[in-house]
């Protein structure tokens, strides 16, 4: 049963479904996330710990410097990125090293942008369907 259906706008295009693993505070890929476990190793950060891989990841935003999208690439080509990314600020690091997977390797993560209020009603552990055209719904 799906609990909401949101019609975001699709950065990268793509379909995924995985768990949610939700955070208010943007995170940087370079020097946050180990790119061969997926692990945010950044320990300032509240998902300091938590694996993302094969998870849908819910970020306001990145943070950071442009080497985020190689370690986003390097995520992609290892096996541990998320599976899809939900956005609510235009990230042109987090869209090009997904683009870069895509195009590289031909791996698609899709990167959607929503409003920070539709962001919002995603909660950590909730089953989340990304569907290509950005809309992505959310179960139980």
């Amino acid at each position: 049963m799906a609990l909401a259906r949101i019609c975001g706008k699709p950065l990268v295009d793509g379909a995924a479904t995985g768990t949610a693993l939700v955070t208010d505070t943007p995170l940087s890929f370079w020097g946050g996330v180990d790119p061969r476990t997926g692990e945010v190793i950044d320990r300032r950060h509240p998902l300091a710990g938590d694996v993302m891989t094969g998870r849908v990841l819910v970020l306001p935003a990145g943070r950071g410097s442009c080497s985020a999208s190689g370690v986003l690439l390097e995520s992609i080509a290892s096996g541990a990125a998320p599976v899809g990314i939900v956005i609510s600020e235009i990230d042109p690091i987090i869209g090009l090293g997904a683009i870069l997977g895509e195009e590289l390797l031909g791996i698609t993560v899709p990167v959607v942008l929503v409003t920070a209020e539709e962001r919002a009603s995603i909660v950590c552990g909730a089953l989340v369907s990304i569907e290509p055209g950005g809309t992505i719904v959310v179960g139980k």
